[in-house]
C-alpha cells in the first residue's frame, strides 16, 4: 500500500492506496478538480471543509442526475416493444379490413 499525494480545491491530501489504484485515484483527483473551482465559489472560501461540502454536494447532484436519467439499453427496449406493438396492430387493421371487403 502506497501514500498518494492528492491535490483538491488548492489543498494537498494524503490518501492510502493500495497497489494498483494510483491511477484511479488520480482520475478521481482530475474529476474532484474539474468541479472545485465552483464549490470554492459557493463556499465564499470561508473553509476547506465548507468547500468540501460543497464538492460532495455537486458530486451528489450529478450522481442523483445520472440515476434518473434512463440508460440507453431501459430507454430502447420500450421503443422495440411498441414497433411490436404497431406491427401486430397492422396485421389486425389488415386482417379487418379484408374481411369487411368480402
Amino acid at each position: 500500500m502506497a501514500d498518494i499525494t492528492l491535490t483538491i480545491a488548492g489543498r494537498s491530501y494524503v490518501v492510502a492506496a493500495r497497489d494498483g489504484d494510483e491511477a484511479h485515484l488520480r482520475h478521481l483527483e482530475k474529476m474532484l478538480q474539474k468541479h472545485s473551482p465552483a464549490a470554492q465559489r459557493a463556499s465564499g472560501g470561508m473553509s476547506a471543509e465548507r468547500t468540501l461540502v460543497y464538492l460532495a454536494l455537486i458530486l451528489a447532484d450529478l450522481l442523483d442526475e445520472a440515476n434518473e436519467a434512463p440508460s440507453p439499453s431501459t430507454a430502447a427496449a420500450p421503443t422495440a416493444l411498441l414497433d411490436q406493438i404497431a406491427d401486430r396492430l397492422e396485421a389486425v387493421a389488415a386482417a379487418l379490413e379484408e374481411d369487411a371487403a368480402t
